[in-house]
């Protein structure tokens, strides 16, 4: 293995190794990485040090579907590290058996890890020019508390913080309760998201949507927000942006298309709202955004009512777009096709993730970027 270490403060999850006992407590600021102190979060099409990503374990979530979405996981993993390294967090008693899946492929540590959706859980990377001129990278936060208290996560909870001790970088705590699946940004400042994830009692009580959006800005090291409504209560993440609107550059988004006729339909009905709201927006220059809308499939494998069918759930990592399939060819070489062409000079790798789509997440919600220092 490229090095399996050990988060250290893991309690009975792991033992201490040297790389944790190495590095200090990460340490937390009142302040969070604004913009006028040079911060900025850079866009997922930026180049990446490494990707991140968690391992799933508990038979309490996934039940008999573990396996097969532990196949889904690995098959993701290496994708990906064609491409560039990958770093996977995993409770301490597996990674024995994850070295002899990965071998040298992916770097492995230990770390009270619940499930697998490292984009919720992980922090925020931004980065800076220091004072001194010198490259810095830091880790912005929002207490991930399970969606709103859905589901298992007092372990998920700690790796934000226990990721920048391992880093030995500074952690921004934001005062907010959330997930990395709840934004979207474009790189030069512009933040979006959804309402029904944010101002929501279920992560954060008494705060209105001004107060959020000034913490998430800050949190973010932005300059302006896009709101949408999304759709509260029909899926466990109160409708996460990345399944509704993504930025495929600062002047162009993808939206969610559904297929359904059911009038009835709240997911059909919230990506019209999505779409119109977004078709209001404006970029930082004034201008119209350019949407560009990604047709849901509609002659799919998997089904259940928690089933993801969307294709904007995909992950851009360095030299590629790793996408999901779902065994519908007209649209999934439509949606293979759109994004070779708003995401140009990169190999497009479809995957089969029906076992992952099944828990009602996908890739980009399974990964987080670590942006490369330049």
């Amino acid at each position: 293995m490229i090095g399996a270490s050990t988060i250290s403060g893991c309690g009975d999850d792991s033992e201490k190794g040297p790389i944790g006992d190495a590095i200090p407590s990460a340490r937390r600021k009142g302040t969070v990485p604004s913009a006028a102190g040079g911060w900025r979060m850079p866009a997922e099409e930026e180049v990446h040090d490494r990707t991140w990503m968690c391992w799933p374990s508990s038979s309490e979530v996934w039940g008999s579907d573990l396996a097969g979405v532990q196949d889904t996981i690995v098959e993701i993993t290496l994708a990906i590290a064609r491409f560039e390294p990958v770093a996977m967090l995993a409770r301490g008693g597996e990674i024995e058996v994850l070295g002899a899946i990965f071998g040298d492929q992916v770097e492995l540590m230990a770390g009270p890890v619940d499930d697998l959706w490292a984009r919720d859980t992980l922090p925020n990377f931004v980065v800076r020019t220091s004072p001194d001129g010198s490259p810095e990278l830091a880790a912005a936060h929002a207490t991930f508390n399970g969606w709103g208290r859905k589901q298992i996560h007092d372990g998920d909870a700690r790796l934000a913080g226990l990721l920048a001790q391992q880093l030995g970088i500074e952690l921004f705590d934001s005062g907010l309760v959330g997930e990395g699946g709840a934004i979207e940004i474009d790189g030069t400042g512009t933040v979006m998201a959804a309402e029904s994830c944010w101002v929501n009692d279920n992560r954060n009580p008494g705060k209105s949507r001004e107060e959020i959006e000034t913490a998430l800005l800050e949190m973010l090291a932005a300059e302006r927000m896009i709101w949408v409504d999304g759709l509260v209560g029909y899926d466990i993440t109160d409708g996460h942006i990345d399944a509704l609107a993504r930025f495929a550059s600062a002047s162009t988004i993808f939206v969610d298309v559904s297929t359904s006729e059911d009038p009835d339909d709240p997911w059909a009905a919230v990506a019209t709202t999505t779409r119109e709201l977004v078709s209001k927006a404006r970029t930082s220059g004034g201008e119209s955004y350019e949407i560009v809308e990604i047709v849901q499939p509609v002659d799919i494998r998997g089904r259940g009512r928690d089933f993801l069918a969307t294709y904007m759930n995909y992950y851009v990592c360095n030299g590629a777009v790793i996408a999901p399939e779902f065994g519908d060819a007209i649209a999934d070489a439509a949606a293979r096709e759109l994004l070779s062409e708003l995401l140009p000079d990169r190999e497009i790798v479809m995957l089969n993730i029906d076992a992952l789509a099944a828990g009602g997440g996908g890739i980009h919600c399974a990964t987080q970027q670590q942006p490369e220092l330049m």
